[in-house]
């Protein structure tokens, strides 16, 4: 073997490994949202469990990265661990589809004309001509992303192929013959195995460089079958890192990982071992090629899984058992970064937490105005105490989605990262709001002349409207309901309307002698507070709109002429008749 093999040997994984990455990273873009779907029904339930976790393999082509994810979620908070395992059992047969792919590679050139079409030589030169059309000329992103993953899968094809080519001669060399007649020894296959995927941190490239070397040089079932289970266990070492710097309960679900693998290889390896010196099993001695590796591959998988899948509970108590819980951690994490590794599945985490964070302020909110009825120091302080909570939220959330954008994303992605990016400013800004408004409560407290009847009664008609289109945004938000965030405008233009009015009646009191100063600068402050509410609320609104319709423009919507807007004069009519502020006249 010479320089010019090793070189090409080495370009070869390079192009298996890069195609790999193209091709998943499409794949994950093109099941979008629908990822996320998928784990919102990751419920108690562990066969529903299970049958996810396999097909989110299946999708995204890595056993390793769904278990990563998985650890974000616990991790955030998200997920409990008991949802956890079936999803990790599940995606053991998930990650045996890519040794299928690869196994493409063994069609001999005397096969038939219709199997000679299924060789990658015959097949990947057109894919990748086809997908670099569709990444060039195409403008949907999703035919864009099939695209690369049509580029990825040839690419990774093509790595194959220059890897068994490379591999070739070292048939020849007699050292190397020497070498297989010692992996003979199947604990000497087994590290092998364990040893190669720990460096390359997957178990299907591994595999894929194995399937590459049955086509190069002889290799018997013997030999293939420690390796395989090696390579298995190997697959360990990615949780393992990614569960550094974790809580507690995140690391369990790597520690679920490592034990369900070496409980299956534990099981597997000494029976098969012990079967063969029984009954000398003759196929031991034949030769695998890459569909016998496949073919094995998923065939230990899926009997394992059939095996364990009963003892799920016991795997999830031998975790904690063997990773006692921390005291002194901090459990007080957001969202974990390696979520990042999944931007759709990101995305989805932060629009929960966006909602939770809306919530906050909901109560926020409503209780501030309730304080200017009855002001109470302790609810007045649990809303300040709620604000830095909302804050907190903010500022985390903030940095993460702007970590975040700056990945590869699809355009979608990157239209609802805008919007929560919009979002949160808008949900913080009415936090604050509300506690400005708590201020001015605990102010009006101390007053010894309070507001007039009248002043009262408008106040309270502008808090519910503000109120009502605070819920109306912040539902449209939560549902995605574009019909209802349209409601939110001809209510803000109510509430704009009814303020100007209520200070003008106000100054009118003013002068009449019948409000003191001091009150009319606190309830002037007040209705501006309330203002600013309504109209960070109809922001929120317009994003869920703006989302749908990714070409319209907020300037050009707002000052559209809306006399001729039907639907807008309707509501706004509605909402004029049920919070009205009438003019006064008291000069």
């Amino acid at each position: 073997m010479n320089i010019n093999s090793i070189l090409t040997l080495i370009g070869g994984l390079a192009f298996f490994l890069y195609g790999i990455s193209i091709m998943s990273s499409g794949l994950e873009k093109i099941a979008g949202g629908r990822l996320e779907k998928l784990l919102k029904k990751m419920t108690s339930n562990p066969f529903k469990s299970f049958i996810l976790g396999a097909g989110i393999t299946a999708a995204i082509q890595s056993s390793s990265a769904v278990t990563i994810m998985l650890i974000g979620l616990v991790n955030s908070g998200i997920m409990e661990l008991s949802q956890t395992v079936s999803v990790v059992i599940g995606a053991h047969i998930g990650t045996t589809i890519t040794a299928w792919l690869l196994s493409l590679t063994a069609i001999q050139d005397t096969a038939g004309i219709i199997l000679k079409l299924l060789k990658p030589e015959s097949f990947s030169p057109l894919l990748a001509f086809i997908g670099v059309i569709m990444t060039m000329a195409s403008k949907s992103n999703r035919r864009k992303n099939a695209g690369y993953v049509l580029i990825g899968f040839a690419i990774l094809m093509y790595g194959m192929i220059l890897m068994s080519g490379a591999m070739t001669p070292l048939a020849d060399i007699p050292q190397f013959r020497n070498a297989m007649v010692a992996f003979h020894n199947p604990l000497l296959g087994f590290m092998v195995g364990l040893i190669i995927t720990v460096i390359v941190q997957s178990s299907s490239v591994s595999i894929g460089i194995l399937q590459a070397l049955t086509l190069a040089s002889s290799v018997s079932w013997g030999v293939a079958i420690p390796i395989i289970l090696g390579q298995n266990l190997g697959a360990c070492i990615a949780p393992v890192l990614a569960s550094i710097g974790v809580s507690t309960n995140a690391k369990r679900v790597s520690g679920v990982y490592v034990i369900y693998t070496a409980m299956s290889v534990a099981i597997f390896f000494p029976l098969l071992v012990i079967l063969n010196m029984i009954f000398k099993f003759n196929f031991v001695s034949s030769d695998i090629d890459p569909v016998g590796i496949a073919l094995f591959h998923t065939t230990y998988n899926v009997l394992a899984a059939f095996l364990l899948f009963p003892f799920a509970k016991f795997i999830e108590k031998l975790s904690i058992k063997y990773i006692p819980d921390n005291k002194e951690e901090d459990k007080t994490v957001l969202l974990d970064e390696r979520l990042l590794i999944t931007p759709t599945i990101a995305i989805a985490e932060c629009y929960r937490k966006t909602i939770e964070m809306g919530e906050m302020v909901e109560f926020n909110f409503v209780f501030a105005t309730k304080l200017m009825k009855s002001f109470h120091k302790k609810k007045a302080e649990h809303i300040r105490e709620q604000e830095t909570r909302i804050d907190s939220y903010e500022d985390k959330l903030n940095s993460f989605l702007l970590k975040l954008s700056g990945r590869e994303l699809a355009e979608e992605d990157s239209n609802k990262i805008s919007q929560l990016l919009l979002a949160l400013g808008d949900f913080e800004r009415i936090g604050d709001h509300a506690t400005n408004i708590v201020k001015i409560a605990e102010a009006f407290s101390e007053l010894e002349h309070k507001l007039s009847a009248e002043a009262i009664d408008e106040l309270k008609i502008i808090v519910n409207a503000v109120l009502e289109i605070f819920v109306i945004s912040f539902n449209a938000y939560k549902n995605e309901d574009v019909f209802l965030a349209q409601k939110a405008e001809p209510l803000e233009a109510v509430i704009k309307k009814g303020v100007r009015r209520a200070k003008n009646n106000h100054i009118q009191r003013l002068q009449k002698g019948l409000c003191t100063a001091e009150a009319s600068f606190l309830y002037s402050d007040l209705l501006n507070e309330l203002r600013r509410t309504a109209a960070h609320a109809g922001n929120i609104a317009m994003s869920v709109i703006q989302l749908y319709d990714k070409t319209l423009s907020k300037h050009e919507y707002n000052h559209r002429n809306k006399d001729e807007d039907l639907d807008f004069m309707v509501r706004y009519q509605d909402y004029k008749t049920r919070y009205k502020v009438k003019k006064k006249d008291l000069l």
